[in-house]
């Protein structure tokens, strides 16, 4: 009797072995699997802010000038805020442009009130910074406006500051989650279908902004402390031109 019993009893230490080894074998899959799932976001982020590439002092310009007249450059991407069209960035000839002959050119008429296109930088993120573009505001009924964009973190959340040639004002917001807010400003005569230059220096959380040569606001805001993406902004209907947008990190 013990000696048919003793051969089913090992049979079965045998069979609990291999289950108890498979599921621990299962279970360091499933970690595994797991712990690489987990390590792609961490990779992603590490490689989004290392995409710093121009050191202190050292400015990037972008004339256009050197690309194919048509779509937007490579090295932006195309966002929208608000509503509506997402907005038509394309290259074009301007025998005007400060630095000829091409320009970048928002061209979408679509008047939908609360819509903001931007043409966002991909070549890195900055914190503190001085940004500055060219502009030319051509038309718009609804608006007449361009913008400088910085610390973008998405095309809900960031700074811009405008100059508006139909209501001849400039205004500096903070827009978090989709929605605009107005901190600062000043009263200015921009003149249509004229070359203007915007500035802005954003150091901490003190930001000083210029027009035309000129120190016209002067702000603390704490809202976005983090290093983002640069852009060129417009509101509603303005077609408005852009050149010689340049960054240069602090």
């Amino acid at each position: 009797m013990l000696s048919k019993t003793f051969p089913m009893i090992a049979v079965m230490i045998l069979a609990l072995a291999l289950a108890m080894a498979c599921e621990r074998s299962e279970k360091g899959e499933a970690d595994k699997d797991e712990d690489e799932g987990a390590a792609v976001p961490a990779a992603t982020t590490t490689s989004t802010q290392q995409q710093v590439a121009l050191p202190a002092g050292k400015a990037a310009t972008y004339n256009f000038d050197s690309a194919s007249p048509g779509n937007l450059p490579s090295n932006f991407a195309s966002a929208r805020t608000g509503e509506g069209d997402m907005g038509r960035w394309a290259i074009l000839s301007d025998n005007t442009a400060p630095s000829k002959p091409n320009v970048l050119a928002q061209t979408s008429t679509d008047g939908t009130d609360y819509r903001f296109p931007i043409a966002v930088l991909n070549d890195g993120v900055f914190k503190d910074l001085e940004l500055s573009v060219k502009f030319k505001p051509v038309n718009g009924s609804v608006d007449e406006a361009g913008g400088l964009v910085f610390r973008y973190r998405d095309e809900n959340n960031y700074y811009v500051v405008r100059a508006n040639a139909l209501e001849n004002n400039y205004r500096l917001y903070h827009v978090v989650n989709g929605r605009r807010e107005q901190f600062a400003d000043a009263n200015i005569t921009v003149t249509p279908k004229q070359w203007h230059e915007l500035k802005v220096v954003c150091v901490g959380n003190q930001i000083t902004c210029f027009f035309d040569g000129n120190q016209l606001i002067q702000a603390t805001d704490d809202t976005f402390n983090d290093a983002g993406r640069v852009g060129m902004w417009t509101k509603a209907d303005s077609v408005t031109y852009f050149d010689n947008f340049t960054v240069t990190p602090k």
